[in-house]
């Protein structure tokens, strides 16, 4: 018979690393609700503006996010190792990083209103959507640092640091849009552009807060970052070998989001409404699988440090185990409350009608979804980053995303235009990922456990 304990105790492992993020996560993702919530009381323009500014900002924005997620497993595995100067490397490589791809992120969203009119958004859209794109790329400098520090700190162990700054940013959100949508002390009446600068200011708030908390607790030196090391630039080159495949993945999966936020955009602002607020909610409920799956990368990458192949085995099954456990429960939450939920964002009929029918499909895909999620997290503890991100863009962009234009686009089978369609390719591009990259860790795995 199986002894059940050593699982257990890697799931409380996880679990605890896990609850601190998530609930990190949940202020983070909580913004983009507020956005969409303040957005949609000004009227379905301006939420369709945020919509598709999102929709363009966010695959670039989750490419700055996984390239600096690199911090964590080589905190990670430097921490198992507990080799201090590595550790401090690791941070520098990441705010090097942070700052220098965060100018290059900035002016990179400056140039995509430019895509638009290609995608024929509607024109009503586009001078809103133009404006809350400018506002927030203002704050990407200030992000990579963040997301760096924070990386860093979440490699070792320490994800309450993720959690306090995370909220401290959504209060900060919240009382930014009030000022900036809806026109008060002074200000005009900004609609959905005032949804970007809220946000530029909120993340400059978390860098600043996170930069206190390690600071006051004597993780890093404010000097001791800014200070080069000999050698420091020429290991950069190891940073984003490690890195970019990871940005490139999350890169790749928000993107097929985003193309069909787009592609669903010339159906009009009500379609357009539905389809935010089923993806919208759906984004806030995966904040479960993806915290799992971050703590799971840092578990596994301590345990590799620590050269303990057994524990790292048991972690893995014990991160998937709780996947698929929470999966069950998201996707249940989805249809039992799915008229509750549509009513929180908006007032009006179609849409709410329009938005129920696609969260029905959005619960189809929660235990795909969360597989894969894991997968992904427990290579990056491995450090396994090129071959996932090669079958994402399989899964994605040759699989799921051709099937949704089909049947959301040119109506194959006698379907009828429209979002359905394209979330139906969701579901396949999803379903094909957690098959793929379930197979690669079950290889990596089996790899790594000989050879620490």
């Amino acid at each position: 018979m199986t002894d059940l304990a050593p699982y257990r105790h890697e799931a409380n492992k996880i679990i605890r690393l896990a609850l601190p993020i998530l609930l990190a996560q949940l202020s983070q993702s909580s913004m983009g609700f507020v956005d969409t919530i303040m957005a949609g009381r000004v009227g379905a323009v301006d939420l369709a503006a945020v919509a598709v500014g999102s929709s363009l900002f966010f695959p670039v924005y989750l490419f700055l996010v996984g390239l600096l997620s690199a911090v964590t497993p080589l905190t990670a595995q430097a921490h198992g190792r507990r080799d201090k100067a590595d550790i401090m490397r690791s941070f520098q490589q990441g705010v090097v990083a942070g700052v220098s791809c965060g100018l290059i992120t900035m002016i990179i969203i400056w140039q995509l209103p430019l895509f638009l009119p290609i995608l024929k958004v509607s024109p009503e859209i586009i001078p809103p959507a133009k404006g809350y794109l400018f506002a927030i790329s203002l704050g990407m400098p200030f992000a990579g640092v963040f997301l760096a520090l924070r990386s860093g700190g979440e490699g070792l162990s320490m994800t309450r640091l993720s959690m306090l700054t995370g909220f401290a940013g959504l209060l900060i959100n919240i009382a930014a849009n009030y000022i900036f949508i809806f026109g008060k002390l002074g200000l005009p009446a900004m609609g959905g552009v005032g949804c970007g600068w809220a946000s530029a200011i909120a993340i400059i708030a978390m860098m600043l807060t996170m930069i206190f908390l390690l600071h006051k607790g004597k993780v890093i030196s404010i000097a001791g970052l800014c200070r080069l090391e000999p050698g420091l630039l020429k290991s950069m080159q190891d940073f984003f070998a490690l890195g970019l495949p990871i940005g490139l993945s999350l890169f790749v999966e928000c993107s097929i989001f985003a193309m069909i936020s787009l592609l669903i955009a010339r159906f009009g602002a009500k379609i357009v409404a539905a389809h935010q607020i089923a993806l919208n909610f759906t984004s806030l409920l995966f904040i479960v699988p993806l915290s799992l799956s971050m703590a799971l990368a840092i578990r596994v990458g301590f345990l590799i440090g620590r050269k303990q192949a057994a524990n790292m085995k048991r972690a893995v099954l014990a991160g998937l185990a709780l996947a698929v456990f929470c999966s069950c429960l998201t996707g249940s939450f989805i249809v039992g409350l799915a008229d509750i939920i549509v009513r929180l964002y908006t007032d009006e009929l179609p849409v709410q009608e329009m938005a129920v029918h696609l969260l029905f499909f959005a619960a189809l895909f929660q235990l795909s979804d969360a597989v894969q999620v894991n997968c992904a997290g427990a290579l990056r503890g491995c450090k396994d980053t090129k071959i996932p991100m090669l079958l994402m863009v399989l899964a994605y962009w040759v699989i799921g995303l051709p099937i949704g234009y089909g049947l959301g686009i040119l109506g194959w089978g006698g379907m009828t235009p429209g979002a359905k369609g394209f979330w139906i390719g969701l579901i396949c591009g999803l379903t094909i990922s957690a098959i793929l990259l379930g197979r690669r860790l079950y290889t990596v795995v089996m790899r790594l456990a000989k050879e620490i």
